[in-house]
């Protein structure tokens, strides 16, 4: 199996920022249910986090975002 197959691109949606990058599901599992299960925090990999309102702030490899202020979370990049 090959890297890619286990990262799902995402948009993420907290309070104040709009992040878009890669989490590592597993092929076949939901979104949800990585949630369910997550700690205190995510990891996204490949990261841009923009302002709600549309400036881009910075962009990283790696990322960790609180999983409580985590608003909507989605599939895909919006």
């Amino acid at each position: 199996m090959a890297a890619d197959d286990t990262t799902t691109r995402v948009t993420i949606l907290t309070g104040t920022y709009r992040i878009k990058g890669s989490i590592d599901l597993l092929p076949g599992a939901r979104v949800t249910d990585f949630m369910a299960e997550a700690r205190g925090f995510i990891a996204v990999t490949n990261a841009e986090v923009w302002e709600v309102i549309g400036r881009q702030v910075f962009t990283a490899p790696f990322l960790n975002v609180n999983r409580d202020h985590i608003q909507i979370i989605t599939p895909g990049s919006h």
